[in-house]
């Protein structure tokens, strides 16, 4: 039957928006749930101060007297501004094996963007690199981490037939946790740690990370200046993220330096939760956030999230002094390997990084691009 699509504008259909994934994935077996919680508050443009730099939409497909297939489409005025770009993204994309609603969805975003007179759709992508980016395109088997997506197979086949080509690809690295610290590693350690000037910061409980939010996105700010897909955070946009992320941070895998009282590295880690979960499904009360930290707890997998080291003081070994300290933390947690989460391909430097520490490639994401004609 012919496919309609609604635009989402009221709480009704917000709802069906939002919890559409897991009936599409209900027998997906590694899917994981969001926390649905996050998700009321992320499409809420009173709660999410996103929205007030972004023009968006979001739509659900109908088929069959059901809704079979959602999708948002999002112009970030702010990265347009700061890339000199006229691009549109689409994001959180989900229907069934089903070319037919894949295209109505995917058509109707890309009217609407023309109508904006953009020149280019990328995506899956949401406001900023920090929401889930890149459909998954290799390493199915593996545990799915919290801020990526889990697709099927057949979506990157839906995609293509419509036009869709790769913008760029991410990877993610597995790196075991070895049982002796690599010499080479012991090495830059004591070396840097003689430095007076650097000073290594550790963390035993959450409320000890509190005023360090703002300036870790601030230092962030200045690294991820030149990432595809980024452009810098205002303070409402720190606050949010620190909304977000701090209940589920695990301090011990907060990793910091300062040089002369001044954050100069970071490094975020947060054990895999996805069993917690699936066992939670996506709920936090009234047991699921018992269930989620329980998970948490005896994960083997720690999941790294975010990282950064001042360009200037690069090089210097900083990444060793968080990394020796990062890995001690994984062997008395029990803690067996690590993800690396995104990083791009042509990072050449990181990637060279994580394969002096014989990481290998076991996941890879991809952003897809498409030219509109207006």
């Amino acid at each position: 039957m012919r496919v309609q699509i609604r635009e989402v504008v009221n709480r009704k259909q917000l709802k069906e928006f939002i919890y559409l994934p897991a009936r599409i994935h209900q027998n997906h077996p590694k899917w994981v749930p969001p926390i649905y919680k996050q998700e009321w508050t992320y499409f809420d443009p009173s709660s999410n101060p996103e929205f007030q730099h972004s023009e968006t939409v979001l739509a659900l497909a109908w088929q069959n007297d059901e809704v079979a297939g959602r999708i948002m489409g999002i112009i970030n005025h702010r990265y347009n501004r700061y890339r000199q770009e006229k691009g549109a993204r689409f994001a959180y994309l989900e229907c069934g094996d089903n070319q037919e609603v894949a295209y109505a969805l995917l058509s109707f975003i890309e009217r609407w963007a023309i109508e904006r007179n953009m020149q280019k759709i990328v995506g899956p992508m949401g406001f900023s690199d920090q929401d889930p980016e890149g459909f998954l395109i290799e390493g199915y088997e593996h545990e799915p981490t919290l801020a990526t997506y889990y697709n099927y197979e057949y979506m990157i086949q839906l995609l293509e037939k419509e036009g869709y080509k790769k913008d760029v690809d991410y990877v993610v690295y597995k790196l075991m946790v070895p049982e002796k610290m690599p010499e080479f590693y012991r090495r830059i350690y004591r070396r840097i740690s003689r430095n007076k000037n650097f000073h290594l910061i550790e963390f035993s409980k959450k409320k000890q990370l509190k005023p360090y939010i703002r300036p870790i996105f601030e230092l962030m700010n200045d690294t991820f200046k030149d990432i595809y897909g980024y452009f810098p955070l205002d303070v409402k946009e720190m606050d949010e993220l620190g909304k977000r992320y701090l209940p589920i941070i695990d301090p011990r895998f907060v990793k910091l330096v300062a040089r002369n009282h001044e954050i100069a590295a970071f490094i975020i880690g947060i054990p895999n939760m996805a069993q917690g979960l699936r066992e939670a499904k996506g709920q936090l009360f009234p047991f699921g956030v018992f269930k989620i930290l329980r998970a948490a707890k005896k994960s083997k997998q720690l999941d790294l999230y975010l990282g950064g080291i001042k360009e200037e003081i690069r090089g210097k070994g900083l990444d060793v002094m968080m990394g020796v300290k990062m890995i001690e933390s994984c062997q008395k947690a029990g803690i067996e390997f690590i993800d690396s989460h995104h990083e791009l391909e042509g990072n050449l430097k990181m990637r060279s990084e994580m394969e002096r520490l014989e990481g290998e490639v076991y996941k890879r994401y991809r952003i897809f691009q498409k030219s509109l004609k207006t």
